[in-house]
C-alpha cells in the first residue's frame, strides 16, 4: 500500500463526515497474511434494502460485530497469493481487457484492485488468507454506515466522489484509496464505484421476503452470486447505491469486477490478525 494512505503511530480510523457534522472512530486490524486493514463494524440492527427496487425491500437485519476491509483486494497483494499458491493469475477476462499479462502487472496498477477475478477465485484469495467474502447484508451495512445512507457519503447522487463511467476520462479503475470524499460512515473505501464487489451469497430476487433477521446469508442453492457497489464502467447512478443488487455467474471473469475481504464474527485467531495504530484520512490521495 502507498505510504501516504495509512499514516502509521495513531491509535483510530478517525475522520471528519460534514454530512452528518461529527467525527467516527473505529478499531483498526491488519490481517498479517496478506497484511488486509480491517475496520471493525459493531454489533447491532441495521435497514436492510431501500424499496428501490423489487428485489430489496425495506427490513431490519440484526448482525453480530465483524471487521471489513477499508480497501478491496489490490494487484499487489493478489500476486503474493499466485505466487504462493500457484493459483491462476487474473491475465484473461469473458469481458474487457486484463491488466495482468502473465503473473505480472504495470508497477502503476500496484494499488488498484484486482479485477477479472471470478468469485471462485475471490473465494480462494480469502481462504488463503483467512478470511472470507462479506455477506450482502455485512457489505451493505458496513456501506451505509451508522446514518443508513442512500450511499456510502450521504444519501444524495454525487458522481464527483466516486469513480464512474462518467468520470473515469480514459483510465479503467483507480487506486483503492482515491476518492476519500466518498468514504462511508464506517471509513471503508470505494464501496461506491471503481469496481463490483463479490459478496458471498447466492442472488435470490426474493430472499428478502424471507430471510432469517439475524445474520442473514443469502439463500442456500443458487445460480448466480451478488455483487454490490456499481463499478467505473457503470452509468447509472442507482447502481452505486448502497442497497442495489447485481448477480452473475460465480465463473465469470470481468476486468470491473473485484472484493474486499471480510473477517467475521468467532474466526478471529490469536497471530492472525494484529491491532494496527493507525488513521485513514478522508483528504488522502485528494486531486
Amino acid at each position: 500500500m502507498n505510504g501516504n494512505a495509512i499514516p502509521k503511530g495513531l491509535e483510530w480510523v478517525k475522520y471528519y463526515k460534514p454530512e452528518i457534522q461529527q467525527v467516527v472512530q473505529h478499531p483498526l486490524i491488519i490481517n498479517q497474511k496478506d497484511t488486509s486493514l480491517l475496520v471493525w463494524i459493531p454489533p447491532g440492527e441495521f435497514e436492510m434494502g431501500d424499496g428501490k427496487d423489487n428485489d430489496c425491500p425495506r427490513h431490519r437485519v440484526h448482525l453480530d460485530g465483524y471487521y471489513i476491509g477499508v480497501y478491496c483486494v489490490t494487484n499487489r497483494q493478489y500476486k503474493v497469493f499466485v505466487d504462493e499458491t500457484g493459483h491462476r493469475p487474473p491475465d484473461k477476462t469473458d469481458y474487457g481487457t486484463p491488466i495482468w499479462k502473465g503473473k505480472s502487472y504495470p508497477t502503476e496498477y500496484a494499488d488498484h484492485p484486482v479485477v477479472c477475478v471470478s468469485w471462485e477465485d475471490a473465494t480462494a484469495y480469502c481462504a488463503w488468507a483467512g478470511l472470507q467474502l462479506p455477506t450482502e447484508a455485512q457489505w451493505e451495512n458496513s456501506a451505509r454506515g451508522p446514518s443508513g445512507f442512500i450511499y456510502p457519503w450521504g444519501s444524495a447522487w454525487d458522481e464527483t466522489r466516486c469513480r464512474s463511467h462518467k468520470n473515469k476520462a480514459t483510465q479503467t479503475t483507480c487506486r483503492v484509496y482515491d476518492y476519500p470524499e466518498g468514504i462511508s460512515g464506517y471509513g471503508t473505501y470505494n464501496q461506491s464505484g471503481n469496481v463490483w464487489e463479490w459478496c458471498q451469497d447466492w442472488y435470490g430476487p426474493d430472499h428478502y421476503n424471507t430471510s432469517p433477521r439475524e445474520n442473514p446469508a443469502g439463500p442456500s442453492t443458487g445460480s448466480y452470486r451478488v455483487c454490490r457497489g456499481g463499478s467505473w464502467n457503470c452509468v447509472i447512478a442507482d447502481g452505486f447505491r448502497a442497497a442495489d443488487r447485481y448477480n452473475r455467474d460465480p465463473a465469470i471473469r470481468y476486468d470491473y469486477f473485484g472484493f474486499r475481504a471480510c473477517l467475521p464474527p468467532g474466526q478471529r485467531q490469536s497471530g492472525q490478525v494484529r491491532q494496527q495504530k493507525a488513521r485513514v484520512w478522508p483528504w488522502q490521495g485528494r486531486r
